[in-house]
């Protein structure tokens, strides 16, 4: 699985622990900045990766901001990005297995970073479910083809 990680400034010493964590565990993903603790605009780095997502580049994006409801919040304004806020264990295997989620969104300044790194796990070994789910994606990209010209 190929991975993309982006923060604002508020999320950034948590997302530098996680590329340690998960690399160290053999996963392999790609820092998409903020690279500094400066104060920066979320939109920049949630829609520059969710953008990457939807090209094909990666497969899942992880993103963090202070709350994770801005990052998650511009991520879905991307053509094809289905970004959910992983605010408990449930939510985050739901994103995935009913919703096929490709974008994760987690609030720095909200939750503890072991809540974040076990959700980041769940949300990445659940697979999607398909069946009755797929009707309701299909609905969500009919509309995006209408909008999205």
């Amino acid at each position: 699985m190929n991975i993309i990680i982006a923060s604002d400034h508020a999320g950034f010493e948590f997302k530098r622990h996680i590329i340690h964590i998960l690399q160290t565990e053999g996963v392999v993903l790609t820092d998409g900045g903020t690279f500094t603790s400066s104060s920066c605009d979320y939109p920049e780095y949630a829609i520059t990766a969710s953008e990457r997502v939807a090209r094909g580049e990666f497969d899942i994006a992880i993103l963090l901001c202070g709350s994770g409801i801005g990052v998650s919040i511009a991520a879905n304004k991307v053509k094809g990005i289905r970004c959910a806020v992983g605010y408990d264990d449930q939510a985050t295997i739901l994103a995935r297995k009913d919703n096929n989620a490709n974008v994760i969104a987690f609030g720095a300044r909200l939750m503890p970073i072991e809540a974040i790194i076990r959700r980041i796990k769940l949300f990445l070994s659940t697979p999607y479910d398909g069946g009755r789910h797929q009707h309701r994606l299909d609905l969500i990209a009919a509309y995006e083809k209408k909008i999205y010209r």
